[in-house]
């Protein structure tokens, strides 16, 4: 197919005016951004340490080697990007770039740093300042050791000064910009990175507003005030992460007032929350999804009849209503959120009517595939999901297919997805309103070996639509009919069952000001627009 280069700048320019969508911040004509950051201003609330409590064990603090997003919401006061979301994930901001240009054929994009970024004092340098060398050896390490595949297209990053570099583009990407905001293209200091080694993941350096000190593992993360931060001088003097697996515990320790912030509130906990007077439940439609994914390579399910057949045994009314009592999640249908752009309603009734639940055509395809009795197969999951994947183990029952859950800590399960060595696996997925950032992630052939496609799905056709629609328009619309092409083939291929759609739900003690709760589930404590501080 011919692209239309001048369909593809009108569209680029068009993102450039309209605010609600836009690419570029503030760009005007020339189509550049312009810093909106500033030092410290207006009165400074100072002081006190916040507690907030994540969900699971975190693996790597590393942006290379990262694969959770508890390890990124560390990361997040530890580290910067080039650019960042707003709070409502809807437009990009400055960062450590003050400014960006893109080029006319779309492929280059000059960026503009900040000259008063400094890293935090490590044990290989004492807090040097940030030049364009250390962006081009982060990005360049991120592109050839990602283990998510965080950035992709790059050709070649050029230095021009200290405070100026060009990215050029294989070919045009429109999530390009979006995909510098992730935690996996950080920057990082050289000598830090070559220093600690393999040790760097348990010893980070960036240049975030909170500095690294401490990290006892199954317990906790310290952070304290990084004090040449080049943003608003943080009002924290430290903030603790503590890793609280179980819900109910992670209710009580907010209850208790042992934490400030427990990041997922879930079950009892929610009325709990809403009842006490010296706490407040925030719930916001996110960008979360969680989903059982099939080993589309090996064993039963490399059977598209079979996975099937299973998929059309799981009653995902039964199964949100089961584990969600409260609202807090609804049943999903597609590998993307509600509250992606790119979600279809069309795709979503389609599967409401070929996959509602028939044991008795289960069991008919079942036969055909040649497991008449069923089979025995292993599903991996976290701690979390166990009550999740304990549903879908009963269910699977009906189909005398004996369903054995394999609860690991995080490390481990990512190991396993990633190599592809999970017949089955449960997980969830957050990232950005960007489709791409779901459908490529989790199902181009070109991520088989990470753990997105932990189930080695391929599909040519899959694949180059995807492509399609990275890379021949910028047209959100037009984007979206494409990968609307892409959901149909995916839905007849079954790679997943797409289980639900979930909430970002968060307690927080009422001492907690100027929280603000993110659709993608993101922790941010110090930026243009939030500064949190404790109220006692």
């Amino acid at each position: 197919m011919e692209v239309n280069v001048n369909m593809i700048k009108s569209a680029w320019k068009m993102i450039g005016i309209v605010s609600l969508f836009f690419l570029l911040v503030g760009c005007g004509g020339n189509k550049s951004a312009t810093d909106s950051g500033s030092k410290n201003s207006g009165d400074e609330k100072s002081g006190g340490e916040l507690k907030v409590a994540l969900s699971a064990n975190i693996a790597s603090l590393d942006p290379t080697t990262y694969t959770a997003q508890y390890e990124s919401n560390i990361m997040r006061s530890i580290f910067n990007s080039l650019v960042v979301y707003d709070s409502e994930i809807k437009e990009f901001k400055p960062s450590i770039a003050t400014k960006w240009e893109i080029s006319d054929d779309l492929k280059s994009y000059t960026f503009t740093l900040r000259d008063d970024v400094y890293f935090q004092a490590g044990k290989y340098q004492d807090g040097r300042k940030m030049v364009a060398n250390d962006v081009k050896y982060s990005l360049e390490r991120s592109l050839n050791k990602s283990a998510l595949n965080r950035l992709r297209y790059v050709k070649n990053v050029d230095v021009k000064s200290e405070t100026e570099l060009t990215i050029e583009l294989e070919k045009p990407y429109a999530g390009f910009l979006a995909m510098l905001t992730d935690m996996g293209n950080a920057i990082v200091p050289k000598e830090e990175v070559e220093g600690w080694g393999d040790d760097f993941a348990r010893n980070p350096v960036g240049t975030g507003p909170f500095k690294f000190v401490e990290w006892s593992t199954d317990d906790f993360v310290l952070t304290e005030r990084h004090e040449k931060y080049w943003g608003k001088k943080p009002n924290l003097d430290s903030v603790k992460f503590s890793f609280i697996i179980d819900s109910n515990m992670m209710g009580n320790s907010l209850q208790a007032g042992d934490i400030d912030i427990a990041t997922q509130i879930t079950g009892q906990n929610i009325p709990l929350v809403k009842k006490n007077n010296k706490l407040d439940l925030q719930q916001i439609q996110g960008l979360s999804i969680g989903y059982l994914a099939f080993n589309t390579k090996e064993g039963p399910t490399a059977d598209v009849n079979v996975r099937k057949a299973m998929a059309l045994a799981v009653d995902k009314e039964e199964l949100v209503n089961g584990i969600y009592q409260y609202g807090e999640a609804s049943a999903a249908y597609m590998p993307l959120p509600k509250a992606s752009w790119g979600y279809s309603k069309k795709i979503e009734d389609e599967m409401k009517k070929e996959f509602s639940p028939n044991v008795e055509e289960s069991k008919k395809l079942l036969a055909d595939a040649g497991f008449k009795d069923g089979f025995k197969i292993e599903l991996y999951t976290s701690e979390a999901r166990v009550p999740v994947a304990t549903i879908f183990q009963a269910q699977m029952k009906q189909l005398n297919i004996d369903v054995e859950i394999k609860s690991v800590e995080w490390g481990t399960f990512s190991d396993i997805v990633s190599n592809g060595k999970a017949p089955l696996y449960i997980m969830g997925w957050s990232w950005y309103p960007d489709p791409d950032f779901y459908l490529y992630q989790m199902l181009h052939s070109a991520q088989i070996g990470s753990l997105g496609n932990g189930g080695q799905y391929k599909n040519e056709k899959v694949d180059e639509l995807l492509d399609r629609a990275n890379s021949e328009t910028a047209d959100e619309s037009k984007r979206a009919e494409i990968y609307e092409e892409a959901l149909e083939l995916i839905k007849n291929d079954v790679p997943h069952v797409d289980l639900y759609d979930q909430d970002i739900v968060v307690g927080l003690s009422n001492e907690v000001k100027d929280y603000k709760v993110r659709s993608d589930g993101s922790v941010i404590l110090v930026d243009d627009e939030v500064n949190v501080w404790l109220d006692r």
